[in-house]
């Protein structure tokens, strides 16, 4: 007799449901054999623990007892945690969307006993509503279409494994890249932005910070003021919309309307790195004291709410408490003036706070206008009335906390702290950037120096997805830059040996799983964008800014070659590939700046001229700068105080001995913009 088995698992999201009715069972040969000797369907469940509409099935359906009942004896049931195992999640999703249906979760699915999809869809309420049918129907449909009409689902197996074998694994010729992809990727991205309120499209609204990142390289890398301006506009919107917490700092994971004024109210680590990497490059170019602020303010967040005592990062926070969304973010307006007494008319002026509200009779606080258009002392009197409204926010039930550390996830975070700390010279970022980083290359790391994905409570989920390599060869050679210390490149150089040796394709480019990974229905590469970067684009990243750092010529073969094997699959759909069009632009002309011993005035020109695909190295004396510098180059030495050297690619210019040259030199091309 089957029993929920739940408790076993370190995941929090499983956890969550170790005491429904339901029998679940963990993914694995042992489910799988259970539905092969009982002749079961499987009915495959995948969500993650800040999932509102997760939670929403699971209170109606998962905790009700008849419906347990029913799954329990039509089904072999199964929980995954997305997250956990988003290797499952890629094919399973991907299997939904063959169907026809738009994805997103809770995932369900139903398999046969050899794990094959044959029919699925996402939410489905216990009762027939919003246009679907109730859940216990759609259960004794399928188990009775499963028993009596066998060949139908073999049909539907079958279409479905050939589009998932199609999608994920064939072979496709490599096409090297055309020189104008970035410029090509940004006017397409530019012809589905929304020009009034920032992002793509309409609601939800998504921060896409892949997309942000092309705006931005464009403008880099082509002078495209028309990018620029998208991006910090899009930038802004986000930041002052609801979608940012504006007491607590962070950005939730997407808006539900198209004005970034509702959140769903779930906030992510990823989510935060990429914004804490956009804000950066924002800040550098204005000067803008909003996009600094955003950038402590979030951190702050990080730091407070989602650091563990190893040193690791959480990976989400819930969106419900007490059984609502958003419960513990809204406000009515007499709540705010109990608080702020004589402070609350400025503050619900300021962010948007009514008696009637403007979202469901509560508030969300948002702001409509740039925090430097007012005076000092309002400023000053309205970061009193956000902490006050914070400390008392903090004695609130709070959401739950999925802690959980992932390695790719922590990766994100770990390169934005320190290239941020680099920018803003704030020591307290590097040290928050290494600590998580020797957490996961110690406490996520075997004796052969491979990685675990997912870590909680001294319970590791090996091996690692190829995400979590890229990830973090990019966060060694981040926090490389800003300490010069070798064993970050040694770390960086191991995971790229062991992304060859377990993950490799054979064919450039690689699998999302490692060959000794022996409970997945196929072997998926991952190349389209979700909320983060592609797995194949963080890998031609980082192989690319190895290569460059460390003047490696076989790197570089590598990480071209990925780059033709992926591009060569993405092209005809380059849209969902932001983040390898973002990757290949380094690929094909990777950056390395070594400056020896810069003035004040030549950092200020490095921390005006952010650059995605440039390295900026800064040394203490000639001798480390021709160290970092390929084995044929010779320079005459000891010129000006700050001699800066600029390599692109395997070419390295000329090198210039004054703040204004240099500032000459990193300045983005006079162009109009994109044509």
């Amino acid at each position: 007799m089957l029993k929920n088995v739940l408790y076993q698992s370190a995941s929090p999201y499983l956890r969550q449901h170790s005491n429904n009715p339901v029998h679940w069972q963990m993914w694995g040969a042992e489910a799988l054999e259970e539905a092969r000797m009982t002749g079961k369907p499987i009915l495959l469940s995948i969500g993650y623990a800040a999932c509102h509409w997760c939670h929403v099935m699971a209170h109606e359906s998962f905790e009700d007892d008849e419906t347990a009942a029913v799954m329990n004896e039509l089904f072999v049931n199964i929980k995954v945690d997305r997250e956990e195992r988003s290797d499952i999640d890629q094919i399973y999703m991907a299997a939904l969307q063959a169907t026809g249906e738009q994805g997103g979760w809770p995932l369900t699915m139903f398999l046969n006993s050899k794990g094959e999809p044959f029919w699925g869809g996402t939410y489905f309420p216990r009762t027939a509503n919003f246009g679907r049918p109730g859940f216990i129907t759609v259960l004794r449909t399928i188990s009775d279409l499963y028993r009596n009409d066998p060949e139908k689902i073999a049909r539907n197996a079958a279409a479905i494994g050939n589009h998932l074998k199609k999608q994920f694994s064939a072979s496709t010729t490599p096409e090297p890249p055309e020189k104008d992809i970035l410029h090509n990727q940004a006017r397409g991205i530019l012809s589905i932005y929304d020009a009034r309120n920032g992002g793509i499209g309409q609601a939800p609204k998504f921060p896409n910070a892949t997309m942000l990142e092309t705006f931005w390289r464009n403008w880099r890398s082509n002078g495209s003021t028309e990018s620029r301006d998208a991006c910090l506009h899009w930038i802004k919107a986000m930041i002052n919309g609801g979608i940012y917490d504006h007491l607590g700092g962070g950005l939730a994971r997407y808006a539900v309307d198209n004005a970034w004024l509702v959140p769903h109210f779930e906030k992510m680590l990823y989510d935060n790195a990429q914004l804490i990497r956009s804000l950066n490059w924002a800040y550098a170019q204005t000067k803008n004291d909003l996009f600094r602020i955003r950038i402590e303010e979030t951190v702050n967040w990080l730091e407070r709410e989602m650091l563990l005592p190893g040193g690791g990062f959480s990976s989400s926070l819930d969106a419900d408490s007490e059984g609502e969304e958003g419960r513990y973010y809204v406000w009515t307006k007499e709540e705010v003036d109990d608080v702020l007494g004589a402070e609350s008319a400025l503050f619900c002026d300021r962010y948007d706070v009514t008696p009637a509200g403007n979202w469901e009779g509560k508030n969300i606080p948002n702001i409509k206008a740039d925090a430097q258009h007012l005076p000092e002392q309002e400023r000053h009197r309205l970061a009193l009335a956000r902490k006050k409204l914070l400390d008392v926010r903090s004695e609130r039930i709070r959401p739950e906390r999925d802690d959980k550390v992932l390695a790719d996830w922590n990766g994100l975070i770990i390169r934005a702290l320190a290239e941020t700390s680099q920018a803003l010279l704030d020591a307290r970022f590097l040290k928050l950037a290494k600590s998580a980083y020797d957490f996961v290359s110690e406490s996520m790391s075997d004796d052969d120096g491979r990685l675990a994905h997912a870590w909680r409570e001294d319970v590791a989920t090996w091996p690692a997805l190829s995400s979590d390599y890229g990830a973090m060869i990019n966060a060694a050679i981040a926090i490389y830059i800003c300490s010069g210390d070798d064993r970050y490149i040694e770390d960086a150089r191991g995971w790229a040996n062991i992304l060859e040796k377990w993950y490799s394709d054979g064919e450039g480019g690689y699998y999302y799983s490692a060959s000794d990974c022996d409970d997945i229905l196929l072997r998926a590469r991952h190349e389209h964008d979700d909320a983060m970067p592609s797995a194949s684009a963080q890998i031609i990243e980082g192989l690319a800014r190895l290569a460059c750092v460390t003047n490696d010529h076989e790197l570089f073969l590598r990480a071209t070659k990925c780059a033709a094997a992926s591009w060569g699959r993405v092209k005809r759909t380059p849209l969902a590939a932001s983040g390898i069009v973002n990757a290949i632009s380094t690929a094909l002309d990777p950056g390395k700046l070594i400056v020896v011993n810069p003035t004040k005035q030549t950092r200020d020109v490095l921390a005006a001229n952010p650059d995605p695909s440039r390295m900026d190295i800064i040394v203490s004396a000639e001798k480390a700068a021709e160290e970092l510098l390929p084995a044929d180059m010779s320079y005459e030495s000891g010129k000006g105080p700050n001699r800066a050297y600029l390599c692109k690619g395997v070419v390295c210019l000329p090198p210039v001995d004054t703040a204004e040259e240099l500032a000459a030199l990193l300045s983005p091309p006079e162009t109009s913009g994109i044509h």
